[in-house]
């Protein structure tokens, strides 16, 4: 049995989750709503304030499943009552980063200012505190999303390994290499 599996998800006060026949999690809390495709070999069910994912059988693929399923659902639960918030660093001499409503606007050493779309589901903010490095704070309530739109934004300019300049997470550490070594 799948450890994460077998864990039942607590439905808090003012959470109400309802599965379809398609399989498909609708999760309505706070913060929102949310809605997640299951696997149609996993079953889940909601009983005594409790949701609980079951698998068929112990195949591999089912046995990956009953883990992920899981997780995806406790996400959703998660992300209605509490939210998700990401943070990113830019680090680097010029780097800043501006928003205007849900467009951002980034100086990343480039010849041009770089303008990013943020999805209007998250909230964006920038902070700019003097003797520090510009942040960037995603938040909102679906963690997938949230991911995917930091990873975007880091790909902008990773931090590079010889001075560790570039965007990355907070709390990130970029391992660093040796310089050329000089000459005799």
């Amino acid at each position: 049995m799948s450890r994460i599996g077998k864990a039942p998800v607590t439905v808090p006060n003012g959470v109400t989750v309802t599965v379809g026949n398609d399989n498909v999690v609708k999760v309505k809390g706070p913060k929102g709503e949310l809605s997640q495709p299951i696997d149609r070999d996993i079953k889940v069910e909601v009983k005594d304030g409790q949701i609980l994912v079951t698998r068929p059988t112990d195949q591999i693929r089912h046995r990956a499943l009953h883990g992920l399923s899981r997780a995806l659902v406790a996400n959703l639960v998660r992300g209605v009552t509490e939210g998700y918030t990401k943070k990113l660093e830019l680090i680097g001499v010029g780097f800043k980063a501006a928003n205007t409503g849900n467009v951002l606007d980034l100086a990343l050493g480039y010849s041009h200012n770089i303008i990013f779309e943020i999805p209007k589901e998250l909230k964006v903010a920038t902070e700019q505190l003097k003797g520090q490095n510009p942040t960037i704070t995603l938040e909102g309530n679906d963690r997938q999303l949230i991911g995917a739109v930091a990873a975007k934004i880091r790909s902008l300019r990773k931090p590079e390994p010889y001075k560790g300049k570039g965007v990355r997470y907070q709390g990130e550490v970029v391992r660093k290499k040796a310089g050329k070594a000089a000459g005799k």
